[in-house]
């Protein structure tokens, strides 16, 4: 009989989930395939009966997209008011958390749970909003559509050719509680479409050529149903899995195939994928090791890791198992994982036992829910396979098998000789139990094997020195005979389920060293700091786990491997080339793979949360340590327990880094101010001094007055610096504070040139703006200080008389500056490093200036919501590209006050 107590640890389990559940809100989802299927309407119709029934109902946000059906629904329902967010000098209205926090309801409707909220709100995704809610103990309903699923965006984008960008985590959707699918045909649908009803007529119109395609609408409506099926039925496991021998619910198809040690169980592979693929359905393959079949040859290991293997090449989930009846294991999968077809090999060529009823049978009799398929196996050629199956094994009869059967006999003879004095205050049953108790040590010890030989002569011993007439094997009492064979089968009995417990016991043994030496490398790698240790670690664990040596490779920033970080052990015969391939595709490779199979060594890829972290190469000196099921799964989370901890590293480094730039830049920005301040005061003092020295009497070709003219220019331009100095400091120490205002781009472009008139010759300049250049709303003080950089930048890095050329046009919802010369360009390498704080062109040059007018442009241009970015020409010079949003232009009445200005010759910042 098998135990069918509940685990305690498992209920202990059971009992806490339930715990944190009942304090945790409930999210009820309705689900559909595409925008206008009902699913707000079918939210807020079961609100309003809600309501009625007495429930705290308030609606957090409802998207009704102007729907009059929908619309009349919200009426009645009480609505939290939408808090207001400011945003690039736009006020949007957000979901209010805190609100609904600080009312506490007991049921909130927030609708489009993939929605991202605005810079800057608490959560960027609504579906954080909603968890915090739920976490409060809030009820939750929402509703979201088959293409906001992370897993299947892909998919969505390759059936409809639009990118969903806002996407909900699959995990969101399984740990719902509820999820009601919401569903329309797509005929329906389309006539909705058509009438109004879902869009504005001109929207619906647009709609229905590029995404409310018939044939997208049926796959989308397919995907929403499998993917709620495939949820049900995830459901559906796990209360099963709380129950105690539930039979099979045939609620969907799926066959579990049960493979052994026989070389024709290649056809029983074979014919079930073709089963499984003509059915459309998934399948399972299992392997059952049982104690009878601890000893196998190699050859017969390895031909049962190479069935499970194919099997899980066409598609099964394998899984070799454990235990010591081989049917109720059978039964008890089938029954964990609700599969209501089994698959089992019939021989009919072998002779049928009468004692030992066939596999099909035993599982029939143990479960009449399970429907069982059995399937032909080929007959044997001949006598050739057994013998050859013989001399495989020979190699298993080791020393230690023959010592356990030559123990077996010195302690049954021993255990004799220890009895003979004893015999007079003895009677015989006391010892026939001494001999049991041999027989328990004998199969403790050394296993079954010798356990039987021990049954056999501890019977034959009793009978001949024990029982009258002693020494001889006659016997004169015929009860004697019922105790010679009760005796015989409680030996026998006794000598299997001891060898049994201890096949048992050496497997939890196994699973426990193997959870043990995870726990061991997970508590390694979370103190580790570097991935020099890192690598050390998984070296060390794969070396005592499978014997192998290993090897760590980690890309460098351009995704290139180049060898293993840690030399010391490391495999021979390691190829970067296959690793690489393996890095690249995300796919294993080498030794016991599809790919590069011939490769010594197995690459497995090291994929964290992010992206790729590397590759772990491992020797395969001991294959078939590596090719189990067990084996590869404990490969699998040893390679992602690599990944995260290189991830984790990573980001200590990113974290430290930034932590470092960040004191750097606060420091410096200090230093800055500072500076700037203490020399502002002489400096000042020092242009009014040298412009009284050019104003004085005298004579146009002194040597005097060229004198004054160069201490005043170098007067300019050490005040132009700590400009820009004082100017950065005040970008740097937080929020730009910009005083927008709708202007014209030729007034700031006038202005900035007439300020460079003394840096940059007029004539130089060419300035061209298209004739529909719009407004842009810009701060003008601070935006032409980013012209007058760009020209200053112009004017030091080309010689005289050089054009400079100034363009402008409107290009879609941006507006594009260009600043053009035609000096050395930009150096190459540097097109985006010239922006940063003290990063010069070239670092060795007689050119003036420390640095800071491009980081001076590109604070102002971003603060503006823009973006500049520079480049060298193909014929030679740099250009500078700066782009504005265009935004939305000003009312007529404020163009005419702006026009009246200009006339009057009053103009905003003049």
């Amino acid at each position: 009989m098998t135990d069918s107590r509940p685990d305690p640890d498992r209920l202990l389990a059971k009992i806490k989930d339930e715990e944190i559940q009942a304090r945790r809100g409930k999210l009820k989802l309705f689900f559909g395939a595409s925008a206008g299927v009902g699913k707000t309407f079918a939210m807020l119709s079961a609100a309003r009966v809600q309501q009625q029934q007495g429930v705290d109902v308030i609606i957090g946000v409802i998207e009704t997209h102007g729907r009059a059906e929908t619309e009349a629904l919200v009426a009645g329902l009480p609505r939290m008011e939408l808090k207001e967010v400011r945003y690039r000098d736009r006020v949007l209205r957000e979901f209010d958390l805190d609100g609904v926090l600080g009312r506490h309801p007991q049921l909130v409707l927030v609708d489009e749970l993939a929605h991202s909220n605005v810079q800057g709100s608490r959560h960027a995704k609504r579906w954080q909003d909603v968890e915090e809610l739920l976490d409060a103990g809030i009820d939750v309903w929402s509703a979201m559509n088959v293409q906001h699923l992370e897993s299947l965006n892909d998919i969505v984008t390759g059936i409809t050719g639009i990118r969903v960008w806002e996407t909900v985590p699959d995990r969101v959707f399984d740990e719902t509680d509820e999820v009601v699918i919401v569903d329309l045909p797509p005929d329906d649908l389309l006539l909705r479409l058509k009438e109004g009803k879902v869009y504005l007529p001109q929207q619906a119109e647009r709609a229905v050529r590029n995404f409310f395609r018939k044939g997208n609408l049926i796959a989308l409506r397919e995907l929403a149903l499998r993917r709620t099926a495939d949820r049900v039925d995830s459901e559906m496991l796990q209360y099963r899995r709380n129950l105690q021998a539930a039979p099979v619910w045939q609620t969907r198809e799926s066959i579990l195939l049960c493979v052994g040690p026989d070389d024709r169980s290649e056809k029983l592979v074979r014919t079930t994928a073709r089963l499984a693929a003509q059915l459309g359905v998934p399948w399972h393959c299992i392997y059952v090791e049982t104690p009878a079949l601890q000893r196998l040859p190699d050859a017969a290991r390895q031909r049962i890791l190479q069935l499970l293997k194919s099997a899980e090449d066409n598609g099964a989930i394998t899984a070799a198992l454990s235990g010591s009846d081989l049917p109720a294991t059978i039964v008890r999968y089938a029954h964990e994982h609700n599969l209501p077809r089994v698959v089992l090999g019939r021989d009919s060529a072998r002779v049928r036992r009468p004692w030992k009823p066939r596999l099909a049978d035993a599982v029939g009799k143990l479960a009449d829910d399970l429907d069982l398929l059995q399937v032909a196996l080929p007959r044997r050629d001949g006598g050739a396979r057994e013998a050859g199956s013989r001399e495989t094994s020979v190699h298993q009869k080791d020393p230690v098998q023959w010592a356990g059967y030559a123990w077996s006999v010195a302690i049954c003879c021993a255990v004799t000789l220890a009895v003979a004095p004893l015999t007079p205050m003895l009677d015989g049953a006391n010892i026939v139990m001494v001999f049991l108790l041999s027989v328990v040590g004998v199969a403790i010890r050394f296993g079954r094997g010798p356990a039987v030989l021990a049954s056999l002569l501890t019977v034959g011993m009793f009978d001949f020195f024990y029982v009258p007439p002693r020494f001889s094997f006659s016997v004169s009492d015929a009860q004697y005979l019922l105790t010679f064979a009760v005796m015989l089968v409680v030996a026998l009995v006794i000598g299997q389920l001891t060898a049994g417990l201890k096949f048992q016991a050496r497997v939890a043994r196994s699973r426990e060293e193997r959870v043990r030496a995870m726990y061991a490398m997970s508590r390694d790698l979370s103190g580790a700091l570097m991935p020099e240790q890192i690598a050390e670690i998984g070296a060390r664990f794969m070396k005592s786990e499978f014997g192998a040596p290993a090897a760590l490779m980690i890309p460098d920033l351009e995704d290139r491997l180049h060898g293993a970080v840690h030399s010391e052990g490391q495999p021979a015969g390691l190829d970067v080339g296959v690793a690489q391939w393996a890095f690249d595709h995300d796919e294993g490779a080498g030794h016991g793979t599809n790919t590069l199979a011939a490769a010594p060594l197995l690459y497995m890829p090291l994929k964290a949360p992010m992206r790729m972290r590397g590759v772990l190469a491992i020797g395969a000196a001991h294959p078939e340590r590596l090719a189990g099921p067990e084996q590869r799964r404990l490969l699998d989370t040893c390679a992602s327990l690599l990944a995260i901890s290189l991830e984790r590293v990573h980001y200590v480094d990113v974290a430290q880094t930034v932590t470092v730039q960040m004191e750097s830049e606060r420091l410096r920005n200090s230093l800055l101010a500072a500076i700037s301040h203490d020399l502002r005061t002489p400096l000042a003092a020092l242009v009014g001094m040298a412009e009284s020295l050019t104003m004085m009497d005298m004579a146009p070709d002194s040597a005097e007055l060229g004198t004054a003219r160069r201490i005043m220019d170098a007067a300019m331009r050490m005040n132009s610096l700590v400009t820009n100095m004082l100017d950065m400091a005040r970008l740097q120490s937080g929020p730009v504070q910009l005083n927008r205002q709708w202007q014209p781009l030729e007034e700031v472009i006038g202005t900035a040139l007439k300020a460079m008139g003394s840096v940059l010759e007029p004539q130089r300049v060419k300035v061209a703006l298209a004739e529909d250049l719009p407004l842009v709303n810009i701060d003008a003080v601070l935006f032409e200080r980013v012209l007058c950089n760009l020209l200053e930048n112009a004017a030091k890095y080309t010689g005289p008389g050089t054009p400079v050329d100034i363009r402008a046009q409107a290009v879609g919802d941006q507006v594009v500056i260009t600043v053009e010369d035609v000096g050395p360009g930009l150096p190459k390498g540097k097109e985006s490093t010239i922006f940063d704080m003290f990063e010069r062109g070239r670092k060795e040059s007689a050119t003036p200036g420390v640095g800071l007018g491009l980081a001076i442009c590109r604070a102002i241009v971003e603060a503006h919501g823009g973006k500049i970015h520079g480049e060298t020409r193909p014929l030679g010079g740099a250009r500078f590209i700066i782009e504005l949003p265009r935004g939305e232009p000003p009312s007529l009445e404020g163009l005419e006050h702006l026009e009246s200005l200009e006339g009057s010759g009053d103009g905003p910042h003049e």
